[in-house]
């Protein structure tokens, strides 16, 4: 191989990577757009830095007096925008990133409002955060301190006439999506 050729073949390789680096570096840097919502469901500081899209269920439970129990239990995989599994999530309310970072939402929601869905949907929530029991000290979560959930769809409790005293301790698991932005 020629000088040249190995000139030019060097830079070509050069250049692979420095568009590969640039390419990364702007979606490290790139920022979230937190979601339009009402003022009770903004939080008084910090920035959004991750969007998970839910798909899952909430489970209501039938209690005693034939009443379906407050609150649902969630359990829901988050994805990202290419599909890509981040969150779970699941009783507590409780969210869990792959990487073992962890955080809960404090009851009741610091705001609610109704769904903006068609259909019957569970209402969007702006959630205070603290770590999880057993939640890993790096990662993903960490240093998370409000989440939204919005874009609701489905989740909502089931009939009232589908609790009563034959079906007391019955699980009914209602389909829901959301997205879920986690701010910090």
């Amino acid at each position: 191989m020629s000088r040249l050729a190995r000139l030019c073949r060097a830079m070509g390789v050069g250049l692979a990577v420095a568009a590969a680096t640039l390419s990364m570096t702007q979606v490290a840097h790139a920022e979230v757009t937190p979601p339009d919502v009402p003022k009770a469901l903004q939080p008084s500081t910090g920035t959004v830095f991750l969007v998970g899209h839910a798909k899952g269920v909430q489970k209501y439970t039938c209690g005693a007096g034939a009443k379906w129990l407050s609150p649902s239990v969630p359990q829901a995989d988050l994805v990202d925008d290419a599909g890509k599994l981040i969150v779970t999530h699941f009783g507590g309310p409780t969210w869990k990133a792959t990487d073992g970072s962890a955080v809960k939402g404090l009851l009741p929601p610091a705001g609610n409002v109704p769904s903006t869905s068609p259909i019957p949907s569970i209402p969007w929530l702006l959630l205070s955060t603290v770590p999880a029991d057993g939640s890993a000290t790096t990662g993903l979560l960490v240093g998370t301190t409000s989440i939204q959930r919005v874009n609701t769809q489905g989740g909502t409790v089931p009939p009232a006439d589908q609790c009563r005293a034959q079906t007391l301790n019955l699980v009914v698991a209602v389909p829901y999506k959301a997205d879920y932005y986690f701010w910090k």
